[in-house]
């Protein structure tokens, strides 16, 4: 059990990002953590719950990018001390082609005795589209996936 604070962990994981994706990120994580992007790109499948398979997707994250940086960081306490909430920019580039790029993202974790239990981030999809050359496939995959064309109320 650490007695690290939630925005210490978030920092240290942020310390990590900025020279990933490594797998030592996962190590940030708790054995049972779950891992959300609620934005995905059409046909992308959600990341599996669990540390094990966060770090096959850093794995498999280090073969198509690298990062080498992370700045405009903003870290905010919220009424849940178990809570925090980070701004940043991730910098980095496509490793195919070497495309340089930089996110900006908002990131909620919970963290519990020293480990991020439950993290969801978000980015622009279309930033990462553009990035990786992906942006025609991710416009087909929104005018033709479910709900195309449906307006909401």
């Amino acid at each position: 059990m650490s007695t690290a604070a939630p925005h210490e962990v978030v920092e240290h994981l942020l310390r990590l990002t900025a020279e990933g994706p490594s797998e030592a990120m996962a190590e940030v994580f708790a054995p049972d953590a779950v891992f959300e992007m609620p934005f995905l790109p059409p046909g992308v499948p959600a990341q599996k719950p669990g540390r094990e398979a966060f770090r096959t997707h850093l794995r498999e994250g280090a073969g198509i990018q690298k990062f080498d940086g992370v700045d405009n960081v903003r870290i905010h306490d919220t009424g849940d001390p178990e809570v925090i909430v980070a701004e940043y920019r991730l910098h980095g580039r496509v490793l195919a082609g070497g495309k340089r790029f930089a996110f900006d993202i908002v990131a909620f974790a919970r963290v519990r005795d020293g480990l991020i239990s439950w993290y969801r981030t978000y980015a622009n999809p279309l930033d990462a589209a553009i990035a990786f050359g992906t942006a025609e496939r991710l416009l087909s995959g929104l005018t033709t996936g479910p709900g195309a064309g449906a307006v909401g109320v």
